[in-house]
């Protein structure tokens, strides 16, 4: 529900950083006002029920809400002490965009065998993938399935074996197979590894299908709800989008309850090939007769910008290197109402985790001890449109990109349930891991693995796109040993708020806890800032293996 006058009031009040105006008190968090919280948790508590009130409508890229924030940590920025490190002396980076956004019944889906012609249903049945080089693209091949569209040489995987693509559509599944390790399973299972596979094979349109075991997870109609929500690329100096292949006319997806009409030929059916997927057997083949696909939107340029801001190193040669502290500012919007509330407020993901970056730059700002590294804090815009505004800034950083030694990023941290320790993902990678025991041990926090590795989160928030620059990461989650409860509330809270308009300020947000992460994140980036040599891949590594050395761009 939107909010009246009082509520924007209040807003203006905050962007002057309360200088002069005094609102009326938030209503109490779940569970009543906790008196003892410390003045760190206040302020955590204070920035996310701002960045998620209504007012900010969601925080959409490229929208008034998001404007809003970003201004708001702007203000916040200044009011710490540090300094502006966007363009032209501001704190602002801008990002330059395309949105692109479907039309109604803007697509088709069409089967033509022997037996006739199947035609699916525009978001019943599939949705076309949004498509930012053209608004109207239509191609008709032949097709064959490909798997899930993984080559590994290294790893005796080759789903094209036996396959010529050139000049077919590409039927694929999601993932990767279950035997790779998390952190090639990871890589391989992403969208654009996928994407670029198939085109350097000569193809010309792909269908991703659902499997069964997904849609359990995601069922097709949640996934499809919000079918006309834009999406977003950059956009290069020539108008044109980045990072997209042109190559492929068009992208479709279908839902698993229509993969047999695909599927379902000869001695192969979805049912058996579900099965295959489970157990490592997937073999691709030609398939009989035409696929036509189509596909028909919007596309339009568009603006948002990351908030840059730095925090000087003490020392005069070490100072010329930045450790960058990251937290994406953006979520979804406003979209289908759920339960009459149509705003997407993202409390979770990703106020809080803004919130402990302010929280930890506060600390670090007023520090006995400053850093002798420099130190920057980049509230992120796009994490939810794939990353956009990390990929920019970690392609073209406001500073030398050259002196990026570190990334520590904080997304989504679930704190629902009182817990002791935190989930630090990707740390084994490099040498940051000893640095963040050390901080660990400093603050009196347990670390945790990963308890959901079969996710591939370390590839799905803003750190990949610096990883994918060669600069080593970690990635910051809330924990999972506890009171009762906290072993599961991840899942949980994956299950029923993540992208819902349930995930708002009225949660039982445990402050403590996030002001106990903001100090383990301050902890982290001093003991970063302060080692007489950067952070380095580890010897082997996957990660640090294909993507090289600090500075080093990856392949767009």
């Amino acid at each position: 529900m939107r909010r009246s006058m009082p509520v924007l009031l209040s807003a203006v009040c905050a962007l002057s950083m309360l200088s002069a105006c005094k609102p009326e008190p938030a209503p109490p968090p779940a569970g009543g006002y906790d008196e003892r919280a410390g003045a760190d948790a206040r302020r955590i508590e204070s920035d996310l029920r701002f960045l998620a009130d209504d007012l900010l409508e969601g925080r959409e890229t490229g929208t008034r809400g998001f404007d809003l924030a970003a201004l708001y940590v702007a203000a916040r920025f200044r009011a710490i002490g540090l300094r502006p490190a966007g363009d032209n002396g501001s704190y602002f980076q801008q990002v330059p965009l395309l949105r692109a956004q479907r039309l109604d019944n803007g697509g088709s889906l069409s089967i033509e065998r022997a037996t006739g012609t199947v035609a699916l249903r525009f978001r019943d049945d599939f949705l076309p993938q949004l498509n930012f080089d053209r608004a109207q693209a239509q191609v008709a091949a032949p097709a064959a399935f490909v798997g899930q569209a993984v080559y590994a040489p290294d790893l005796d995987q080759d789903d094209f074996a036996g396959i010529d693509l050139r000049g077919k559509i590409a039927v694929l599944f999601n993932g990767a197979p279950a035997r790779f390790d998390i952190d090639r399973r990871a890589f391989y299972s992403s969208h654009r590894e996928k994407m670029r596979a198939l085109v350097e094979r000569g193809a010309v349109g792909a269908v991703i299908v659902d499997t069964e075991d997904e849609e359990k997870s995601e069922p097709w109609a949640h996934e499809v709800r919000n079918w006309n929500w834009p999406g977003m690329r950059l956009r290069d100096t020539d108008g044109g989008a980045i990072d997209t292949f042109p190559q492929l006319a068009v992208v479709a997806r279908v839902g698993a309850a229509r993969a047999g009409a695909l599927l379902d030929v000869g001695d192969h059916s979805a049912a058996a090939l579900f099965r295959d997927t489970r157990e490592g057997k997937l073999r691709g083949f030609d398939l009989p007769g035409t696929l036509s696909l189509s596909a028909h939107n919007r596309i339009e340029p568009a603006q948002s910008r990351n908030v840059v801001a730095r925090l000087p190193g003490a020392d005069a040669a070490l100072g010329r290197e930045h450790v960058v502290f990251t937290a994406h500012l953006d979520h979804l919007g406003i979209g289908a109402p759920v339960g009459g509330d149509g705003i997407y407020n993202g409390a979770l993901d990703n106020a809080l985790g803004v919130a402990v970056m302010l929280e930890s730059a506060q600390q670090l700002a007023q520090s006995a001890t400053p850093p002798r590294r420099s130190l920057l804090f980049v509230a992120l815009t796009g994490e939810e449109k794939n990353l956009l505004g990390a990929e920019w800034f970690a392609q073209r950083p406001t500073v030398p990109r050259e002196s990026l030694v570190a990334n520590i990023n904080v997304d989504m941290p679930v704190m629902l349930v009182p817990t002791r320790d935190v989930i630090p993902i990707g740390v084994e990678h490099s040498s940051l891991q000893p640095l963040l025991l050390q901080a660990a041990a400093d603050i009196g926090v347990e670390l945790s693995p990963d308890p959901l590795p079969q996710e591939s989160i370390f590839i799905r928030s803003d750190q990949y796109a610096f990883i994918r620059t060669g600069v080593p990461a970690v990635f910051l989650l809330g924990g999972i040993k506890g009171d009762e409860g906290a072993d599961r509330q991840l899942k949980d809270f994956l299950r029923d708020h993540y992208h819902e308009p349930s995930d708002d300020a009225s949660q039982p947000i445990q402050y403590a806890d996030a002001a106990r992460l903001a100090r383990l994140n301050a902890r982290i980036g001093q003991r970063i800032a302060d080692a007489a040599q950067r952070p380095r891949w580890n010897a082997g590594d996957f990660f640090g293996e294909r993507f090289g050395g600090a500075g080093k761009a990856a392949k767009p």
